[in-house]
């Protein structure tokens, strides 16, 4: 069952008509259980902002006669104790996480979830086991802090605001060791939000300027990335072996690099593709101005 009713629920309805406190499902003006959520109240999530409904599950009891439900453990209630659970995670299975298990212990964080993924993955088992956990000790009347080396382990921009909005209708803590958003904060808080925005503008700055680079040395000749491994030699042999009809990955492995640190190795059929590939633009390329040069001197 999705939880988006929990989120909605974790606030008072702002209706008038209605003003269902926190825990409890919307209500009609004749006393029943709502069908849906009133637009005011689900809007209160950033997530759902967007939505054009919200239904109330079945679990509510939909036209049944309202009653007012218990508020969610530890509402309105001051916390007893205070537990801090750690997550750390690194975008590829290269990176090393041991600066950040090492930033968490230093701080005093004992329970860390850990794991290596992209931030544009859909989905992070780690991270949701860890916000899982915290819900659940928190729904127990303890106080809880997620606790990130940064927040970028986390996500950015709308991802990192949404995150947060869950952590916060849960009543949930949230603190970043380093970087921009270092410290603790109030995930719905409004200098949060711009942060968090703002975080993600800058990815996308960054992206665009890296674009803007490779297209002005492209313009100018330049090749991208490391030092090519190709060369005329390879290319004709490859022409010759894809003559013959050859798989790229048959081709790649009787091919040999001449120069560079991986002299000696076979280049990978992805190399070899480029390579004909750009063969093949250049040649279509100058194949109109060849036959013009023809028909000139004809």
């Amino acid at each position: 069952m999705s939880d988006d009713y929990q989120r909605v629920e974790a606030h008072d309805c702002p209706m008038s008509t209605c003003a269902a406190p926190a825990g409890s499902p919307c209500r009609t003006t004749k006393g029943r259980v709502a069908i849906q959520y009133h637009t005011a109240r689900f809007r209160l999530v950033p997530s759902l902002a967007k939505a054009l409904s919200v239904p109330v599950p079945p679990v509510r009891k939909p036209g049944t006669a309202w009653v007012e439900l218990p508020r969610p453990a530890g509402a309105g209630a001051e916390p007893v104790g205070h537990i801090r659970i750690g997550y750390a995670r690194a975008s590829t299975a290269r990176q090393s996480l041991d600066s950040q298990l090492d930033s968490l212990a230093a701080a005093g964080v004992t329970r860390v979830f850990s794991e290596k993924v992209s931030t544009r993955a859909t989905s992070r088992p780690e991270l949701e086991k860890a916000v899982t956990l915290a819900r659940e000790i928190r729904a127990s009347g303890v106080a809880v802090t997620l606790v990130v080396h940064e927040h970028k382990r986390l996500g950015r921009g709308i991802d990192l605001a949404t995150l947060a909005e869950e952590l916060r209708a849960s009543d949930v803590g949230l603190e970043f060791l380093t970087g921009e958003l270092q410290g603790s904060h109030d995930p719905g808080g409004v200098v949060f939000t711009v942060l968090a925005a703002l975080s993600g503008m800058e990815r996308e700055y960054i992206r665009d300027r890296t674009l803007e680079g490779h297209e002005s040395a492209r313009k100018r000749g330049k090749a991208i990335g490391g030092a090519s491994v190709t060369d005329d030699d390879m290319l004709s042999m490859a022409l010759h072996l894809r003559a013959q009809e050859l798989s790229l990955r048959e081709i790649a492995a009787r091919l040999v690099i001449t120069k560079g640190a991986r002299k000696g190795h076979h280049p990978s059929p992805a190399t070899v593709m480029r390579m004909l590939r750009e063969h093949d633009e250049r040649t279509a390329a100058t194949e109109p101005v060849a036959a013009l040069e023809a028909a000139e001197s004809a």
